[in-house]
Formats: structure tokens, C-alpha cells, sequence
């Protein structure tokens, strides 16, 4: 499977290690997809060092190998909102999505089982208030 290297915002990180170690005994499949990627992202404090990446609150838009596009939101679980294009971070493709740079294609597994490619087109900086990445 190809992975490149992703960047995951500090604040985000710590949330979504949290989010992930609470699914460990309940859904450990998910739990341990999210620790994967969560373990090999690098790590940023600095606001320059993800930008032009996909993080929480981002919207991406992103093609797949079948040349379908689509434009989603990033979200928590808690926002998630298929029919207004908020993805869940626990599902396969938002967890594929994670820390992308634009123009970088990964390979992911759907929960059918099949192995498909995205490659991220655009990212939208998540909206802030006060400075913050909204949450």
C-alpha cells in the first residue's frame, strides 16, 4: 500500500490518540487503522508546517481511482453528516485522508474489504475562531 507522509496539527493529534484509544476494546479494527496512521504522521505545532494539508475541520476535495470526485468535510464523529459531505475521521476514507498533502494519492481499504486509491485535488483550510482550528 502506498502512504505517504502526512502531517497531523498537535491539538488534533492528542484528540484523535484519545479517540482511538477509547475504540481499542469496542472497535479495535477502527481504533487500530486510526493508531496506524496517527503513529507515523509527524507531528506540527506550527501552523506553516500543515498547510496545503488535510486536517480536522478541512474540506478536501479528493478523487478516486475510478475518476469519481468528490468534495467532503474532515470531521469528528459527533459532526459527521454523510448527506452534508462531513465525514466521520473513523471511517476508511477519512482516516485515509488525514494529514495529506494536495496532489499525494493513497491507498486504502474500503469496508467492503476492497482496495481502492484517492488522490487529494484541493484543501480548504479548516475554519478558525479566534485563531483556533474550530473542533
Amino acid at each position: 500500500m502506498t502512504r505517504p507522509r502526512i502531517v497531523v496539527e498537535k491539538n488534533d493529534h492528542d484528540k484523535l490518540m484519545r479517540l482511538a484509544n477509547g475504540l481499542v476494546e469496542t472497535r479495535p479494527e477502527i481504533a487500530e487503522e486510526l493508531l496506524d496512521e496517527l503513529e507515523r504522521a509527524a507531528v506540527a505545532e506550527d501552523a506553516k508546517a500543515i498547510n496545503g494539508t488535510v486536517q480536522m475541520n478541512s474540506t478536501v476535495e479528493y478523487r478516486t481511482d475510478d475518476g469519481a470526485s468528490r468534495t467532503v468535510t474532515l470531521v469528528y464523529p459527533a459532526d459527521a453528516d454523510i448527506a452534508e459531505g462531513r465525514i466521520s475521521i473513523l471511517t476508511p476514507i477519512g482516516t485515509a485522508l488525514l494529514g495529506m498533502p494536495k496532489g499525494r494519492t493513497i491507498d486504502f481499504t474500503a469496508n467492503d474489504g476492497r482496495e481502492h486509491k484517492l488522490t487529494v485535488v484541493s484543501v480548504t483550510k479548516a475554519a478558525t475562531e479566534n485563531g483556533a482550528t474550530k473542533a
